[in-house]
C-alpha cells in the first residue's frame, strides 16, 4: 500500500475487498461443522445492515438451484429486519438464523430473545456479544465468526454469512450441497478481483458529483439493492435502487422534474428475455433526452451465482473507489454510531 493510499484508507479497506471471495470456503466449513437434527421446510433469518444481506442473496442461489435440480422441494426464505419475529418463525418445520456480526444488535437480539422465550429452533450467528452468551446460556447452537482484519465490516462479510447457512442447509440435506461447486466459482471470482477493481475505479470517475441509482431486473434486485447500501455505506453518498419492470409503471416519471444530477447504473443479464433487454435500452433512451447520464452493465457469463457476486464485488469497487475520490475513508459508519450512542 503506497503512503497516499494508506492516508486515504488508513484501516486497508480495500485489502478486506481483496479477500472478499475466500470466505466462502470457511463460512461452508464453519456452517458444516454445526451439530443440529430435524427436518425442515423454511427458514427465516434475522438480522440489519451488513448481517442481513446475506438472506437476500440465498434467496436467489436458492431459487436457481431448486430449478436445476428438479429431485428437491424448494425451501422458503423469510427474512426479518425488524425487533420482533416474523409469523413465519412460528411455522412448523422453520429454523430461524440469527445473524448479527458484532452479536449486539439491538434489533436482531430482541428477535433472538423472542425465539428463546418461544422455544423456536434457532442458529446463531456472530462474531461473540450477546448473540453468543444467549447461545450458550440455551445450550443452542452458535457459529463464531472470524475477525480477519482489524475494524472489519459486516457488509463486507457477506460470503461468511452465505456460507454458513447454506453449510448448515446442505449438512442436514434440505439442499444438494452444491459447496464445492461454489468455491471454485469464488475463486474464479477471485482472479477477476484486479479487473473488477479497474473497472469499478473507471465507473467511480463518472459517478462523481452525482447521485447513483442502480436498476436491475427482478432476479438480480438484491444486487441493485446492495449496490445501494454500499455507495451510502462506503461512498458516505445517498443513492436509490429499483427494477424492471416495475420501475417503468411508477419511478421513471420522476425524472420528468429531477431535483439533482443523477447517473443511471443499469445491471444487465445477458441471459434476460428480449423484452427485458428492450425495458433497459428504451428506458436509458428516454432518460437520456431528459438529462440522466447511464452505463450499462454487462453481469458477464457464468451461473446465478457467479452473476450476483461478480456484480457484487464490482460495486464494491465502484463504491470505494468513489470514496477515495471524495476523500473519505470507506471503513467506517460514524452516523451510525452516533445513532447507537444516542439511542442507549
Amino acid at each position: 500500500m503506497t503512503e497516499t493510499l494508506r492516508n486515504a484508507d488508513p484501516s486497508d479497506f480495500r485489502a478486506m475487498l481483496i479477500d472478499a471471495p475466500g470466505q466462502f470456503r470457511v463460512g461452508f466449513e464453519l456452517g458444516k461443522n454445526v451439530s443440529l437434527s430435524g427436518t425442515y421446510s423454511s427458514i427465516e433469518i434475522s438480522g440489519m445492515g451488513g448481517s442481513a444481506l446475506p438472506g437476500n442473496l440465498l434467496r436467489v442461489y436458492l431459487a436457481d438451484l431448486f430449478r436445476r435440480f428438479d429431485g428437491k422441494h424448494p425451501i422458503a426464505v423469510y427474512q426479518n429486519r425488524f425487533y420482533g419475529l416474523p409469523h413465519e418463525a412460528y411455522q412448523e418445520g422453520c429454523l430461524n438464523f440469527i445473524c448479527s456480526y458484532s452479536g449486539n444488535t439491538e434489533e436482531t437480539v430482541a428477535a433472538f430473545e423472542e425465539a428463546i422465550a418461544n422455544q423456536l429452533p434457532s442458529v446463531g450467528i456472530s462474531a461473540g456479544g450477546a448473540i453468543h452468551a444467549l447461545c450458550q446460556k440455551h445450550n443452542i447452537p452458535h457459529i463464531m465468526l472470524p475477525i480477519p482484519f482489524q475494524n472489519f465490516q459486516p457488509r463486507v462479510g457477506t460470503g461468511y454469512f452465505f456460507g454458513a447457512i447454506f453449510g448448515v442447509l446442505a449438512k442436514l440435506g434440505v439442499v444438494k450441497d452444491t459447496c464445492d461447486e461454489l468455491v471454485q466459482e469464488a475463486e474464479a471470482l477471485s482472479r477477476e478481483m484486479p479487473l473488477l477493481e479497474e473497472r469499478g475505479k473507471m465507473l467511480s470517475e463518472k459517478l462523481v458529483g452525482t447521485t447513483p441509482v442502480i436498476y436491475s431486473n427482478t432476479r438480480y434486485k438484491s444486487v441493485a439493492m446492495i449496490w445501494k447500501i454500499k455507495m451510502n455505506e462506503n461512498a458516505k453518498t445517498p443513492a436509490f435502487w429499483n427494477f424492471f419492470p416495475e420501475l417503468n409503471h411508477n419511478e421513471m416519471v420522476g425524472f420528468t422534474n429531477p431535483q439533482g444530477k443523477f447517473f443511471l447504473i443499469l445491471l444487465s443479464d445477458r441471459e434476460e428475455s428480449a423484452q427485458m433487454q428492450k425495458r433497459f435500452e428504451v428506458t436509458a433512451r428516454i432518460l437520456e433526452h431528459r438529462g440522466i447520464l447511464s452505463e450499462r452493465i454487462d453481469m458477464g457469463e457464468g451461473s446465478v451465482f457467479t452473476k450476483m457476486f461478480r456484480m457484487i464485488f464490482l460495486g464494491d469497487w465502484a463504491s470505494y473507489h468513489l470514496a477515495l475520490r471524495y476523500g473519505v475513508d470507506p471503513t467506517p459508519v460514524d452516523m451510525v454510531e452516533e445513532l447507537k450512542k444516542m439511542l442507549v
